[in-house]
């Protein structure tokens, strides 16, 4: 009688388990749709502050500032 009760207790240590491993993955889940989106918003922002910027604003030949 004794095996049998390991084997209900194994199986509710896998049911537990694998309803844990499906929330991980869920989670998993939202956290790379909401990476992908960030992203997407860190390359819109690149791309808007290369719009703005001119090419030679902090180029390597600009002299610097007077104050150095």
């Amino acid at each position: 009688m004794e095996s049998e009760s390991e084997i209900i207790e194994l199986q509710t240590r896998l049911a537990f388990q694998e309803g844990t491993i499906q929330e991980l993955s869920d989670i998993i889940a939202r956290q790379q749709r909401a990476l992908d989106e960030l992203q997407k918003d860190v390359d819109e922002l690149q791309r808007q502050l290369r719009t703005l910027m001119p090419a030679d604003i902090a180029g390597e030949d600009e002299a610097p500032p007077p104050h150095y």
